[in-house]
């Protein structure tokens, strides 16, 4: 199992979604393919049409930045953050 921690932006979305969600996953493409599974559309968020996370999106493993191809570890946690932009 791992650990899925969701942006607050994200969550509101998706009615009945929580913040953190534990879930099986090898890779991050798996975890938000079980997350499309249980709220349809979150993928379309999440990833462009190339696939890969969207540009003012972070996705982070174990603190780490991650792509799609991220494997997953038992008990990892898997971060998706916003992107800060200021000018």
């Amino acid at each position: 199992m791992v650990q899925v921690l969701l942006p607050a932006s994200l969550v509101r979305l998706f009615p009945g979604a929580p913040r953190q969600v534990e879930m099986d996953a090898a890779s991050v493409a798996q975890a938000i393919a079980a997350l499309e599974a249980r709220w349809p559309g979150m993928r379309d968020r999440l990833c462009d049409s190339t696939p890969a996370i969207r540009r003012h999106l972070k996705v982070f493993v174990d603190g780490e930045v991650a792509n799609l191809t991220t494997p997953l570890r038992p008990g990892a946690e898997l971060l998706v953050m916003t992107a800060m932009s200021g000018g």
